[in-house]
């Protein structure tokens, strides 16, 4: 989406993924508090205990120790109404712990698309599709 069509919605989630490709934690965490509402509702299947944002900062506190150099590029944002899709392609050097596998030093590439719902201009409900299956093929814990 071009800035001319920018709405506050893709705006907010621009600036989340900005924070995100930081790298850095504390960057990252208050970002969520900026732009996520404390009760969000998350729906990925990613690594994670809790309920709000305190599982999203669970989640990016383990990629970001498996994957330091963890970045998300945004392919293609489509919004409407309260809801902004985004469709992504994630890399990131696997030196640390993941789902229980040794760091390997290999590289990864997977996509994700996300829909996040909007209310209040914060961030209240997340859904996403990650593609695991490439990651963990990409990482030589399943068979290509």
């Amino acid at each position: 989406m071009s800035a001319a069509g920018a709405t506050p919605t893709t705006q907010t989630l621009h600036r989340f993924h900005s924070a995100v490709n930081s790298g850095d934690p504390d960057v990252i965490a208050k970002a969520i508090d900026e732009f996520v509402a404390p009760d969000v509702l998350f729906h990925a299947p990613v690594p994670m205990g809790g309920t709000g944002v305190e599982a999203l900062k669970r989640v990016w506190e383990v990629l970001l120790r498996a994957f330091p150099d963890i970045r998300v590029t945004v392919e293609e944002t489509i919004a409407e109404g309260d809801k902004v899709v985004s469709r992504n392609t994630v890399t990131g050097t696997h030196l640390g712990e993941y789902r229980g596998l040794p760091p390997t030093g290999k590289t990864v590439t997977y996509s994700e698309i996300f829909v996040f719902r909007f209310a209040d201009g914060r961030i209240a409900e997340i859904r996403g599709v990650v593609d695991v299956l490439t990651q963990l093929r990409q990482l030589g814990a399943l068979p290509s």
